[in-house]
């Protein structure tokens, strides 16, 4: 006698496997698909990822030892034996889903160098950076062929300043048709979690208890040598002598901070002393952030020696000269600092060049639109560069204020942009006025496509048929609602396009775009600068307006400060000043949130005297302040 298996786990592949089908084919897909899982499917497709692909586009290199991997290492060693045999993958990514660390294997599955929608399409660790919870994702559910047979369960880990998303972990291990994890027979039906979301949760857990213990020495080293080099010989006599001199010397130290130039920094963070801001250039300070951040590659990769320092000297060794810009006036020698060995950051000790500087020429910012050293902008900008050369359209996606339309000029040339024909669909939805006007022979670049009409939409299809060899560059923003017209356009162009990552995700651009973004200031003034605490506010900010709300903050603060010295915390807005909130608001409460703010501030932090003001009772403005973590 022949039976069946019909239990929910023995039915529930075919029926995700013939939804992916049917939606990889373009046909109708049955009802009952997550509209969420339709639309990460669709963003792999926008994304242009093959669903065959069979290895990684491009293969970074592997990120150096960062503060993430030298937390989480110990843990994940202790927890590799507990993996077993049974054929599990645990994997460690950054911020960026780049894969750090990985342990264990599941036949037939090669580590990925990457795991972002844009490489690989729909998997858990790319959900749960997106929505900072436990995400995961069942085999068909993954966009790649190669992960049909794969389940997933991935952890965000956060970094103990400001809750940020330093990383992710992910357990993945067979589908079993048995497994409680399978997906569910039903399309829609609940399911139960993954067999070791446990396992991953308290390793996430482990870690991040770890990046808590470390938290705050490193700074505290590079303030010690800060001091250190500023105060020369004051503090150096009060280590030797003990630390009965410590509170009389310090006297010395503080005089020494304010008369020494001394610049010490790690890559974010940046201590400079009022004589060194003085000296400083925006091209000065960007060279020793450079030194500072390929001293630190540099020891990882072994290229310095080691020394053996004791924990939190900053060296024996001897200083080098830095290599400033041409004209600079000064001379920069760096001393490398060491925590347990390895170097974290430099101190520079700034010295004025004697006799007169020879002038030259000022050498021209480069814009900000191609500002920033993160991955995932330099392959999105070097991805655009190379589709730039061929005269074929190009697509431009990303939020707004990423820098689409910028980024679209510098790709047409900046000779050229005075010969740019410039439509905007926001303004012209049909093009009526834009393409009747328009020469041929001239590069044009339509701005929010996403705005576009049936017959703007038209339009630019007969353009592209009458004139192939056009220099086309669109922009546009994903989110509306897209026609069946517009979203044929969409996908035509789709094979060209580039999509921009939002601020929110190469947060370590902010510090190079402040110095590109800051109107250059006027001669014998020091350049704007910020000081650690507002600098951490502005990286947790998540930027919902991008780079175009950075550049307003960056703007109205070199314009309207009255102020002198570093930038402080209290002078930012409001919104960046206090931090995204605990968890996604609407827009609704979005508004709430920011008349609190506003009341608080007007009433100089008087809870009561901000309640009567906002027409409340006082337990209820409490009651919102602990739902929005104010």
């Amino acid at each position: 006698m022949t039976t069946t298996n019909s239990s929910p786990a023995a039915t529930a592949l075919p029926s995700l496997r013939l939804a992916r089908e049917r939606f990889l084919s373009g046909c109708p897909l049955p009802g009952g698909v997550p509209e969420e899982l339709v639309a990460a499917w669709r963003r792999a497709r926008f994304f242009g990822v093959p669903h065959d692909l069979k290895e990684p586009a491009v293969v970074p290199s592997r990120p150096v030892e960062s503060a993430l991997l030298g937390a989480a290492r110990p843990v994940l060693d202790r927890i590799v034996p507990a993996l077993g045999a049974d054929g599990s993958l645990l994997v460690l990514t950054d911020e960026r889903l780049r894969v750090l660390w990985t342990a264990g294997s599941v036949p037939g599955l090669d580590p990925w160098p990457v795991l972002s929608e844009q490489e690989v399409g729909n998997n858990s660790a790319a959900l749960a950076l997106r929505t900072r919870r436990r995400a995961e994702v069942h085999g068909p559910e993954h966009f790649l062929d190669r992960w049909q047979d794969v389940s997933a369960v991935s952890v965000p880990v956060l970094a103990p300043e400001g809750g940020r998303v330093a990383g992710t972990l992910t357990v993945a291990s067979p589908v079993s048709l048995r497994s409680p994890a399978s997906p569910a027979s039903q399309l829609g039906a609940a399911r139960s979690p993954h067999p070791q979301a446990a396992l991953a949760e308290a390793v996430a857990a482990a870690v991040e208890a770890e990046l808590r213990a470390r938290a705050g020495r490193a700074e505290r080293v590079l303030l010690d040598a800060y001091e250190r080099a500023a105060g020369g010989s004051g503090r150096a006599v009060a280590d030797e002598a003990g630390t009965d001199r410590v509170v009389t010397d310090r006297a010395v130290v503080d005089r020494a901070v304010a008369d020494r130039a001394v610049v010490a920094l790690d890559g974010r963070n940046r201590l400079i002393s009022d004589s060194a801001q003085q000296l400083l250039t925006p091209e000065v300070l960007g060279a020793l952030e450079r030194t500072a951040v390929s001293a630190r590659h540099a020891d990882a990769v072994g290229e310095v020696g080691e020394v053996g320092q004791p924990e939190g000297t900053s060296v024996s060794e001897p200083s080098m000269v830095a290599e400033l810009p041409e004209g600079a006036g000064l001379v920069a020698r760096i001393e490398p600092v060491r925590l347990d060995g390895v170097v974290i950051g430099i101190v520079a000790v700034l010295e004025p060049l004697t006799g007169p500087v020879p002038s030259v020429p000022a050498v021209p910012r480069p814009p900000s639109s191609l500002t920033g050293s993160s991955v995932s902008w330099r392959h999105a900008v070097g991805r655009a560069v190379e589709l730039a050369r061929s005269p074929e359209p190009l697509l431009l996606a990303g939020e707004r204020g990423t820098g689409k339309s910028a980024l679209a000029l510098e790709l047409l040339g900046t000779a050229a942009r005075a010969a740019v024909e410039i439509a905007d669909a926001a303004q012209d939805p049909g093009l009526e006025r834009a393409l009747p006007t328009w020469p041929a022979a001239r590069p044009l670049l339509l701005r929010h496509a996403e705005r576009l009409a049936q017959p703007g939409v038209a339009a630019l299809n007969s353009l592209l048929e009458t004139h192939p060899d056009t220099r086309l560059m669109v922009t546009h923003t994903p989110g509306g609602p897209v026609g069946p017209c517009l979203q044929r356009l969409l996908d035509k162009l789709s094979a060209r396009s580039v999509p921009l990552p939002p601020l929110r995700e190469r947060t370590e651009d902010i510090r190079e775009l402040l110095s590109a973004l800051a109107p250059r200031p006027a001669p014998g003034q020091p350049p704007l600068t910020w000081t650690l605490d507002a600098l951490r506010a502005l990286e947790r900010y998540p930027w919902p307006g991008n780079v175009t709300e950075l550049a307003h903050v960056v703007r109205a603060l070199a314009e309207h400060r009255r102020m002198s010295g570093p930038v402080r915390r209290a002078e930012l807005p409001d919104a960046v000043r206090e931090g995204p909130a605990a968890r996604p608001l609407s827009p609704m409460e979005h508004a709430e949130r920011a008349a609190i703010l506003e009341a608080l501030r007007r009433h100089g932090g008087n809870k009561a005297r901000a309640a009567t003001a906002l027409g409340i009772g006082r337990a209820t403005l409490y009651r919102k302040l602990r739902g929005y973590r104010v």
